[in-house]
């Protein structure tokens, strides 16, 4: 499969993009006391739908649900049950969309009524970090700036990166090459190309950054139970630098 798309194809993810950023926006203003992670899915599946879309992820490897709720230890791919979302929780929120072939993917982390400084900021630098990984973006650069860009400004603030869990480029498939990691790795240094189109997807944690299987075999969380936060975009490499398509 190619890594670089077609004007038509880009016009096509870019739709998607737009689409999946709002459903997104909307989702954000339901994450209140009281609502259960399956309510804010069922939301998302309808809002998908009505769009004249598919959800990505309901089905993915026996995913069960359109959408990932993962709160505060939990890193990514929570699924939605009864549970109630609880003042000071954070919470995070994933979802992919598939739009006339073509699949778009974003997440954002949400604080719930007072949280602590420290995980207001964890909430803020963890998008910093997605936002100077997008800058290191352009031609002839390479995906190792990207990944050492975002693990910079981590630990600049005291924060450890997900190193198990990583971007991706994105396309016809939800998961396609090239990994996008999140940290500078030897081997991992591919040169960036006009008309790419890839995922960044940082997942920092206050604590150590190990993680391990939730108990229902899905999710992630971190190991030594600290908070953890994610955010996510879907570039397209342009000849000048990039543009992010997951933007209402």
């Amino acid at each position: 499969m190619s890594l670089i798309k077609t004007k038509e194809e880009i016009l096509i993810m870019a739709e998607g993009g737009i689409l999946l950023a709002g459903i997104v926006k909307k989702l954000e203003k339901m994450v209140k006391p009281g609502i259960t992670t399956k309510e804010l899915d069922n939301t998302a599946e309808a809002l998908i739908f009505e769009c004249g879309a598919k959800p990505s992820f309901k089905g993915y490897d026996g995913f069960p649900a359109a959408l990932c709720v993962s709160i505060n230890e939990e890193v990514v791919h929570g699924i939605p049950s009864k549970r109630e979302i609880k003042e000071g929780d954070i919470v995070s929120l994933d979802l992919g969309l598939e739009y006339k072939g073509y699949h778009s993917d974003m997440a954002v982390t949400v604080a719930v009524g007072n949280i602590s400084p420290r995980a207001q900021e964890l909430i803020g630098i963890t998008k910093k970090s997605l936002e100077a990984g997008i800058n290191k973006v352009r031609p002839g650069r390479t995906l190792g700036d990207v990944g050492q860009a975002i693990e910079e400004c981590a630990k600049a603030h005291g924060f450890s990166v997900v190193r198990e869990l990583c971007g991706h480029g994105i396309g016809k498939e939800l998961h396609e090459d090239p990994q996008v990691l999140n940290y500078r790795e030897k081997g991992f240094d591919q040169k960036i190309k006009t008309g790419m189109v890839f995922c960044l997807e940082p997942m920092l944690t206050i604590g150590d950054w190990n993680i391990k299987k939730s108990s229902d075999g899905y999710g992630f969380r971190t190991k030594d139970g600290s908070l953890s936060a994610h955010f996510e975009h879907m570039v397209v490499v342009t000849e000048k630098g990039c543009r992010v398509l997951t933007e209402s």
